[in-house]
């Protein structure tokens, strides 16, 4: 009886999803050759490639900017707000070019090993602080931009906050934030039907010839998969430096419709894959529903979105009595 049970459950699950069109039966076609899914690009689209870069580096605004300006190519920057307060008539500009503008946090918090000061050392964070960290950053790119940002860059591409027994993860935190989170100096693109959206793969631009780059991108078009570089410095060399010349080869053969690249910012590609998961464009999770936060800051928030009537509401509810006191329950 169990067996037919879930066996019943199963299928109104599966015809529910094809109603609701929650399925992922609508992100994808099935390859008959190989019997495998494939993800559904826009028409004449092979793969997504997005160009990205961290730290608000004042050679992005002086030399990358106008090259991607050139070409007609959206990239995301991932900002510090120290440093973008250098060039902020420049990325200002870059915001009404299109440009995706990130979250790249505060202090750029990374682990005491790589000499960080004490006050930014992710071991010493918490889940709290971190939330909190990043809640002022985003606040503070919108009032100097005027936007509101949706993608974030892991600072070093660590993902933890802690250590030993009490290390944790802060994806959660970037989840419930953000509509992507991106790692650093990964192996791989990502998988546009299953990749998880807080921990998208970033692979390093920097230093990388043409060529190079060439190899990753017909690799990823080949299996139809979304690959997001991630460089800092826009320069002719230089350490931590994405070089001009390979950058401007990129744009002109990502331009090319005969190689079916769909070149974008993350944002763009970002909420594209998500629309054809069939899922919303970011997390709705309010902080009183999110167990990561303390119950003090979790009943702080539910109560400043509640209405005046219904706090007073919650006040004349039944008033329950220990039966220890022998008091009953009043009715």
């Amino acid at each position: 009886m169990k067996t037919i049970t879930l066996q019943l459950a199963l299928i109104l699950v599966t015809f529910f999803g094809l109603l609701t069109g929650n399925s992922n039966a609508q992100s994808y076609k099935t390859d008959s050759t190989q019997n495998k899914a494939v993800f559904k690009w826009p028409e004449g689209k092979k793969m997504g490639l997005c160009l990205t870069f961290d730290d608000a580096r004042l050679t992005q605004v002086d030399k990358g900017i106008p090259l991607f300006d050139k070409y007609g190519v959206k990239a995301t920057f991932y900002v510090s707000p120290d440093n973008m307060k250098q060039r902020l008539d420049g990325w200002k500009a870059a915001v009404k070019h299109g440009h995706d503008i990130g979250n790249h946090s505060l202090l750029h918090p990374c682990t005491l090993n790589y000499g960080w000061p004490p006050e930014a050392q992710l071991e010493s964070y918490s889940l709290q602080r971190m939330n909190a960290e990043l809640d002022s950053a985003t606040s503070l790119i919108t009032k100097m931009l005027g936007i509101q940002t949706v993608s974030f860059a892991y600072p070093c591409g660590q993902t933890f906050v802690g250590k030993g027994v009490n290390l944790k993860s802060y994806i959660p935190v970037v989840a419930t934030q953000f509509e992507t989170g991106r790692l650093w100096l990964s192996e791989g693109p990502n998988d546009p039907l299953n990749c998880d959206m807080a921990q998208i793969t970033g692979m390093e631009l920097d230093g990388k010839t043409f060529d190079q780059v060439k190899s990753l991108i017909e690799s990823a078009a080949k299996k139809g998969q979304w690959l997001v570089l991630a460089g800092h410095e826009i320069n002719d060399d230089g350490f931590q430096t994405s070089r001009l010349a390979t950058i401007e080869a990129i744009c002109k053969y990502a331009s090319d419709p005969a190689n079916g690249i769909w070149i974008d910012n993350v944002h763009n590609i970002a909420a594209y894959v998500k629309e054809k998961r069939g899922e919303s464009q970011i997390s709705e999770t309010p902080l009183y529903k999110n167990p990561l936060f303390p119950i003090e800051q979790r009943i702080n928030d539910l109560l400043s979105r509640m209405t005046l009537e219904e706090k007073i509401g919650q006040m004349n509810i039944p008033t329950c009595y220990s039966t220890e006191l022998e008091l009953g329950i009043e009715q």
